[in-house]
């Protein structure tokens, strides 16, 4: 084996062949000028030393050029913070000295631009959660409903406008407290965090739960739904609490307007099976008899007519099919009509009918045939609770400077208690205290409600004092 093969060798550049032959030319010059020819040397010796001084100066001048250019290829490297190589062919024989520096500089520039690209796609991905963030704010902020989002402590994350009334505080000032210490509802509170401990496995729920808004109890449904996060674990709850406080009051109305009708329409059924059974079985045996049977059968037939005919007409207008024909139409002449139709009945019980009627050329633009009914509805109420001897006063009138209309039916009657004032319009609402002075369906004021108030716009009511009377006043716009 060689020597070389045992000990590496040191490398040698240009740049150290030219300094170590600059070396050995100053100093043969120095030997020679000494010793050997002195005559011809003497002049040699000294251009030989100038010319090894210029070579050594020249290597250390190139020298200090690269390390200059690469001290101010780092300084601009800093400076605006991109890496970029030193060219080795500026450098001339020093190029070599910079080739393991841009290596390195080589390695660090492609491991910035790596880091560069995956904050490039950080900040996207930061910009998509937050766009996201903001919609799914929006979204809950645009509901109706009351919605609340807690996280898996029970802290108040979001909620929005409805809750905040709803509920009676402000998301600002409570945001990530316990709902307990803002929520001023304990069963709703215990139903988060049921729902946050059963996890999966109550995923989603509804219930039924009455909550006390504003000093009136609302009832809500419940909707609470687990937010899972990746590892499949409970990160929060959203509540999300539907008003059917309304639905629930429709529900029940329509109940009992179904049992109203049955009722209503089995009273007269019953009483017209009976007498006609009566009849078949030949009980009524003198003509006297069977007449006063006939008269029942007839008064109990009219009966069921106009309850049928109400629940029709309130239906249709309920409904909106109901076809109305305006016209300018004098609300003295239809008191004129419903006076003369309504004589008979009053003189019956020994009323006096008194009339109070402005001039006819003020006039409302109305269903002539709505109007009527709706103004005999009223006259014939006060008929009917009106003991004999009584009066029932009707005025029409005019208010120019509200330009507006109007129709008064009093009478002297045994009025109303003002328990009942609130539920008089009411389907199927009649006064207990009243209900052996008359018999009626309870139709007959929702009806004329319905034609002034939702057909016609105008308005209705009702002023009563128990043992004096009461009176109904309903006004509509004139005819400019």
């Amino acid at each position: 084996m060689s020597v070389a093969g045992k000990v590496a060798l040191p490398r040698i550049t240009g740049s150290t062949v030219v300094l170590c032959l600059g070396a050995g030319a100053a100093l043969a010059g120095s030997v020679l000028a000494a010793v050997a020819l002195p005559g011809v040397w003497n002049l040699l010796a000294p251009l030989l030393c100038l010319a090894g001084l210029g070579v050594a100066w020249l290597v250390w001048f190139r020298s200090r050029q690269a390390l200059a250019a690469v001290g101010g290829q780092l300084q601009t490297m800093a400076a605006s913070g991109e890496i970029n190589l030193v060219p080795p062919r500026a450098l001339g024989s020093m190029g070599q000295v910079v080739s393991p520096l841009n290596s390195l500089l080589e390695s660090a520039r492609n491991q910035i631009e790596r880091l560069k690209g995956e904050r490039r796609e950080l900040q996207i991905h930061a910009r998509v959660a937050e766009t996201e963030k903001h919609n799914a704010e929006a979204i809950i902020f645009s509901i109706s409903d009351a919605v609340l989002v807690t996280n898996r402590y029970d802290e108040l994350l979001l909620a929005n406008e409805a809750a905040e009334k709803l509920l009676n505080f402000k998301l600002a000032g409570n945001q990530r407290k316990n709902v307990d210490s803002v929520l001023g509802d304990a069963t709703l509170v215990q139903l988060i965090r049921d729902t946050r401990s059963h996890g999966r496995s109550f995923t989603r729920k509804v219930v039924e739960h009455v909550v006390a808004a504003k000093g009136d109890g609302r009832t809500f449904n419940v909707t609470l739904s687990c937010v899972m996060n990746g590892s499949d674990e409970v990160s929060g709850v959203v509540a999300v609490l539907h008003d059917v406080t309304r639905e629930k009051e429709i529900s029940r109305m329509k109940t009992d307007f179904v049992s109203n009708v049955s009722h209503e329409l089995k009273t007269p059924l019953a009483s017209i099976k009976a007498y006609i059974e009566m009849l078949v079985d030949g009980e009524a045996e003198s003509e006297e008899t069977r007449q006063e049977f006939y008269e029942i059968i007839s008064t109990e037939t009219d009966r069921l007519h106009r309850l049928i005919e109400n629940i029709l007409n309130i239906s249709r207008i309920e409904s909106g099919v109901v076809k109305v024909v305006r016209e300018p139409i004098s609300l003295s002449g239809v008191a004129k009509q419903v006076l003369d139709v309504s004589s008979p009945q009053a003189k019956l019980k020994n009323q006096k009918l008194v009339e109070k009627l402005a001039p006819v050329y003020y006039q409302v633009e109305a269903d002539h045939d709505m109007i009527y009914q709706a103004v005999m509805n009223l006259v014939s109420n006060a008929v009917k609770y009106t003991p004999e001897g009584g009066t029932v006063t009707i005025t029409v009138g005019a208010d120019e400077r509200r330009n507006t209309g109007f129709c008064e039916v009093s009478d002297s009657g045994l009025g109303i208690p003002a328990d009942d004032l609130p539920r008089i319009f009411d389907k199927f609402y009649r006064v207990q205290a009243n209900n052996k002075m008359a018999k009626g369906t309870g139709l007959g004021l929702t009806l004329v409600k319905h034609i002034v108030e939702i057909v016609h716009g105008g308005t209705l009511s009702v002023t009563s004092e128990v043992g004096k009377g009461s009176t109904f006043r309903f006004e509509l716009p004139l005819v400019k």
